[in-house]
């Protein structure tokens, strides 16, 4: 949700767009809109952010994280389902031999400057340099904690495709990203890449990178379905009735990747709470949950651990599987599910004693 200061060019799918169901009077809609906050509101939010007092929105110490090399996750590539949390919604993901990334954010700042703006909790696990060539990169919206400049321009020599909603292929355009790796798809599309089906799913969301460009691009989710699994990813959204849409007509899901972060009173209708988080997991039918969004940037005003310590106490009174693999740590799906409270570790006082891994039965 940071404040952007430029925008991208004329749109080079702009047919699409205009024939898009979703695209009106200019501007993408929510299939649940919602009023826009006024000016005032708006001014109101960014006050709060520069004058109000926050408690434990960062860690007091380092977070320890798990180092990768290229190696490491080229070595381990084999057919099972494995995933790589990187921290806020990167999700560098094994598919079926193949190598998959969602929103790649891997600059100091998810800021349009990087001198100003949130700054990373810990770096990442493997140098942007030192990834391995990657089939596949699909984007959520163009948001800078989820859409980094920076990232793309270091990575798409060796991406295959980018996978992203309407209208944001023309931020790839502009960044020197070759057209033909673009494919950008409205919601309900789907598109298959091999052994790999993507599906583009609603969102409950907005977007843009400047104050001159809200919503010219769309906002999604993404149903990633491989021979072995059947995954969800969130992106960025509230809570809203598309999530029974996608579980009934999709799920159920092995695992997914849910937003459970940087939510708000002022902003409820483009954000969950952990409560909400946890139910569009049920509606989705999903068996496994890795909450995302969370742990890296400083977006809200809420205690940086406080989306980890909900979603796990609401998973056990549900008796739902959490997963909660440490930063860069290696989890293959049909293995034990990491569940240790990797965050206490940076907690002055741990309250709760950790809980050990426990077999997902059902992958």
């Amino acid at each position: 949700m940071a404040l952007s200061i430029s925008a991208c060019s004329t749109h080079f799918n702009q047919a699409n767009i205009e024939a898009s169901s979703h695209f009106k009077d200019g501007e993408f809609i929510n299939t649940e809109p919602f009023k826009k906050p006024s000016l005032g509101e708006t001014l109101s939010i960014a006050k709060r952010f520069f004058f109000e007092d926050k408690f434990n929105t960062q860690p007091k110490q380092p977070i320890a994280i798990t180092t990768i090399t290229a190696q490491d996750i080229t070595a381990n590539l084999s057919k099972d389902t494995a995933v790589y949390r990187l921290g806020h919604s990167t999700i560098l993901m094994a598919l079926n031999g193949e190598l998959w990334m969602s929103d790649p954010v891997f600059s100091e700042r998810a800021s349009p400057v990087q001198w100003a703006g949130p700054k990373r909790f810990h770096p990442t696990p493997i140098d942007v340099k030192a990834l391995p060539n990657i089939t596949g990169v699909i984007i959520s919206h163009d948001h800078y904690d989820h859409l980094d400049k920076n990232t793309i321009k270091q990575i798409h020599p060796k991406v295959g495709g980018f996978y992203v909603p309407l209208g944001v292929g023309s931020h790839l355009l502009d960044w020197g990203v070759p057209q033909e790796k673009i494919h950008e798809m409205d919601w309900w599309q789907e598109k298959k890449i091999g052994n790999i089906t993507l599906v583009n799913t609603p969102a409950n969301h907005f977007s843009g990178r400047s104050l001159s460009d809200g919503n010219s691009t769309l906002w999604s989710s993404w149903v990633i379905n491989t021979p072995q699994h059947n995954l969800f990813f969130s992106g960025d959204s509230g809570y809203f009735s598309g999530f029974k849409d996608i579980g009934e007509k999709y799920g159920p899901f092995d695992l997914t990747m849910m937003e459970n972060g940087a939510y708000d009173g002022s902003w409820q209708h483009v954000h969950m709470t952990p409560e909400q988080s946890m139910q569009a997991h049920v509606d989705l039918k999903g068996k496994v949950m890795l909450p995302i969004h969370n742990g890296t940037f400083d977006l809200a005003f809420h205690e940086w651990t406080d989306p980890f310590e909900r979603i796990m106490k609401l998973a056990q009174q549900k008796s739902q599987v959490l997963a909660t693999p440490q930063i860069g740590q290696r989890w293959a799906l049909n293995q034990h599910t990491p569940q240790a409270p990797w965050w206490r570790q940076n907690q002055e006082t741990v309250s709760q004693s950790p809980i050990e891994d426990e077999p997902v039965s059902q992958l």
